[in-house]
Formats: structure tokens, C-alpha cells, sequence
């Protein structure tokens, strides 16, 4: 049963990741305003705040990727985080 639970845990970290990585994603257009001339209202300022704590958690998973050989496993990450993966449809034959 150890082999369940992990792959459980696996699992469970998959998905928060990809959750987390789909969340942020709206970080760019809020980051590209100053840049565009317009300001930040409260609310924006609030919601960049979110998403940057929300970033800071991700701090495990990129400090595997600068540990010595993590370079190594960005392959075996990029495979975990493929939430395609399971929808995918068979190869033409």
C-alpha cells in the first residue's frame, strides 16, 4: 500500500500545480499596464498580490529544478505536469 499512497500524493501535487499554473496565467496582461501607461487600481494591486503569493508557494518545485542534476529531471517534470496526457486520442493506425 505504500505504492498507492504515493502515487496519491503524486497525484494530489499534480493537480495543484497545474491549478496553480493555470491560476497565474493572468499575471502577464496586470504585470504589462505600467508598461502600457495606465495604473493599477486597488483591486489589480490586491489581485498581483494573490498571484505573487500564490507563485511563492511553487517554491519547492523550482528549487528542484537548481539543485544539482535538477536539469535532469525537467523531463520527468514536463511528463507529471502533461495534463493532456490522459485525453490524448490513440495514434492513427
Amino acid at each position: 500500500m505504500p505504492i498507492r499512497r504515493f502515487l496519491g500524493m503524486v497525484e494530489r501535487e499534480r493537480k495543484f500545480l497545474g491549478e496553480e499554473l493555470t491560476r497565474t496565467q493572468k499575471i502577464m496582461p496586470l504585470l504589462m499596464k505600467p508598461r502600457n501607461g495606465e495604473r493599477w487600481t486597488p483591486e489589480e494591486k490586491r489581485e498581483l498580490v494573490d498571484h505573487l503569493k500564490r507563485l511563492s508557494g511553487m517554491g519547492p518545485y523550482v528549487a528542484l529544478l537548481l539543485l544539482p542534476g535538477g536539469l535532469a529531471l525537467l523531463p520527468l517534470l514536463a511528463w507529471w505536469l502533461d495534463r493532456r496526457r490522459d485525453r490524448r486520442p490513440p495514434p492513427p493506425a
